[in-house]
């Protein structure tokens, strides 16, 4: 196995479509934008649920407190800006008239909070759980926690279309390593936030192991992937972001033979 190293996700998108990686994890709205684009992209399995949080200055106690605030995000067609522009819809902000998006890399944004240049900005983990810690801004949305985005995967797996056909038997043998990956997460957290600080994804080591904790890795035999692929596309068809219908998603960009077979040999 040979791991390919992106930036951000719009290079997993880009890297994935192209070939040049063959399977990924990322979020799910990403993945069905990009299918309906008429990328070469199959949805095969769940990934974990939630992990992002919204943080917000001491001045914003809810979400419809936003209304004619400042948002900080990466890009304006990125993952993060959709995924609240999903999430605000949801409680009657309009994404695009309500909000004032600010475009700061993710390296910035705690800095633009403290400052107070904005009201909130989508944390990722182990940022997330370092704000906590520190008692930076607060939370005033959880999507591991908050429903309806608690019961649908956040992550899901994907692969280049044309690998997946060629060689199935290896797409359902990366796919089960993956799945029994998210179950090691789940039953060992103190070794896997181990392995992350030892490989280097992360410095801290108490920040990688509460975000072991928070994630749900070990419950994607408890949840439908196909449901969070037709969450996602009503969410991203209301805001405009997406044309298509889920069926027409659904019937495009994904294939779960593997998962339904993984299911019955990977039982708990």
């Amino acid at each position: 196995m040979e791991y390919v190293k992106t930036r951000g996700g719009e290079g997993i998108e880009k890297t994935l479509a192209s070939g040049e990686a063959n399977l990924s994890m990322h979020f799910a709205p990403s993945w069905i934008a990009r299918i309906e684009a008429g990328d070469p992209i199959v949805v095969i399995g769940g990934g974990h649920v939630g992990c992002y949080e919204l943080i917000a200055s001491t001045r914003i106690r809810a979400l419809r407190d936003l209304k004619g605030k400042s948002i900080a995000v990466p890009g304006l067609q990125a993952t993060p800006r959709n995924l609240l522009a999903i999430i605000l819809a949801q409680v009657g902000l309009h994404p695009s008239k309500d909000v004032t998006w600010v475009t700061r890399a993710a390296s910035e944004q705690v800095q633009l909070l403290t400052e107070g240049k904005i009201e909130a900005f989508l944390a990722f983990p182990p940022t997330a759980q370092e704000l906590r810690a520190k008692k930076i801004g607060h939370v005033i949305f959880n999507s591991m926690m908050d429903k309806p985005w608690s019961q649908y995967f956040c992550c899901v797996v994907a692969g280049n279309r044309d690998f997946v056909r060629k060689n199935p038997v290896a797409t359902k043998r990366a796919l089960r390593g993956i799945l029994k990956a998210a179950d090691l997460c789940g039953r060992e957290p103190e070794r896997m936030a181990r392995a992350l600080v030892d490989q280097h994804f992360t410095d801290n080591y108490d920040y990688a192991l509460q975000t072991m904790k928070d994630m749900h890795y070990d419950q994607w035999r408890d949840y439908d992937p196909e449901d969070t692929v037709r969450f996602f596309s009503l969410r991203l068809h209301e805001i405009g972001v997406i044309k298509s219908s889920p069926q027409k998603i659904i019937a495009q960009g994904t294939d779960w033979r593997f998962l339904k077979e993984l299911k019955k040999e990977l039982k708990t």
